[in-house]
């Protein structure tokens, strides 16, 4: 059995599963959030960047005016937009995210990404400005503090950049929300975060097919992942789903199709055996969410290996394809 909670150093309980809202449609986001509730999942992902959090507010709403859950039983998470990383503006953030949800208070509030732009601007390259990782964070601490949050983290961020953080950090992060999945299994970042107590949690752990932004071998094609689904007799989805629980991790699979989060749910009462799991080391890793767009003079970062601290990999398998043209995926945040 995979567990259906892992708790967080503030003694919080994450939901092991959680429905991811990027790159759903608006129009399709209230039934996406009430009938993933419905199936089961308990744990709601959002973010100021992916511009539906007034849809998602709806939705959590419908669903408490209903009596289908009360707020206690969800874990809202949502993020800092790149352009408040001041500290002055980091409360302003978070309390034009709570009005949208029509909440109270998160369960988890993260830090995006180590990337910021000047307020007021869209995420584009000459936006770009050097981050002030220590001064957001205590204002991050201050908003922990004041209950409006209950627990603080972090996404997109790489070994160096989580050690500088935790060792300056009043309150450590709780969570580091990254990509992985079985062609990005992050081995190092995963041991640091079991050694320091950061739960390290799982965005596009289907590789996110399609969406822009990103390049590399398919996931959900993977001949590990496709052989292992056909002996469990599950889908290459629910493979890669149950494998990153079985690592450890928190998964955020996004769908808007109702069958899907269904089908992306069903994965607690069977597990992968461990000589089909001992598979999965020999698949070779790459980075398929590189960012080429933080990449620029006015950011502080002059290469890939600067962004990601030297953790990443070129190297495509055959029939896999790299593109460096970011405009698409940027067009998603502006």
């Amino acid at each position: 059995m995979a567990a259906e909670f892992f708790v967080l150093n503030t003694g919080a309980r994450m939901p092991s599963i959680g429905l991811g809202t990027w790159q759903i449609q608006p129009e399709a986001v209230y039934d996406a959030i009430y009938a993933a509730v419905k199936a089961g999942y308990r744990h709601i992902d959002c973010a100021v960047a992916y511009r539906v959090q007034k849809e998602v507010g709806l939705a959590l709403k419908k669903l408490f005016d209903d009596g289908v859950v009360k707020r206690e039983d969800l874990f809202i998470t949502s993020k800092l937009w790149s352009g408040n990383h001041a500290a002055e503006d980091v409360p302003e953030d978070i309390a034009t995210t709570l009005e949208d949800l029509q909440l109270d208070y998160l369960d988890l509030y993260l830090i995006h990404g180590p990337i910021r732009i000047r307020k007021g601007t869209t995420l584009s390259p000459e936006n770009l400005i050097p981050t002030d990782i220590s001064a957001t964070w205590k204002a991050m601490e201050k908003l922990y503090d004041s209950g409006k949050t209950r627990a603080i983290g972090v996404s997109n961020f790489s070994c160096k950049k989580l050690e500088d953080l935790l060792a300056m950090a009043r309150v450590p992060p709780a969570v580091n929300q990254v990509e992985c999945h079985p062609v990005w299994q992050q081995h190092k970042l995963r041991k640091l975060c079991r050694s320091t107590g950061v739960h390290l949690s799982a965005y596009s752990p289907l590789g996110s097919p399609g969406s822009p932004g990103y390049s590399g071998p398919s996931v959900l094609s993977n001949p590990i992942v496709v052989s292992v689904a056909e002996k469990l007799h599950r889908t290459p989805a629910q493979v890669a789903l149950r494998w990153g629980i079985q690592m450890g991790m928190s998964v955020i699979p996004k769908s808007s199709n109702e069958s899907r989060i269904k089908e992306n749910f069903d994965i607690f009462d069977w597990s992968i055996p461990e000589n089909l799991m001992a598979k999965f080391f020999e698949i070779k890793q790459v980075r398929l969410l590189k960012a080429e767009f933080a990449v620029h003079p006015q950011s502080g970062y002059s290469t890939l290996e600067d962004l990601w601290d030297g953790e990443i990999e070129y190297e495509f398998p055959e029939g896999g394809t790299q593109h460096d043209d970011h405009s698409e995926f940027l067009r998603c945040f502006s």
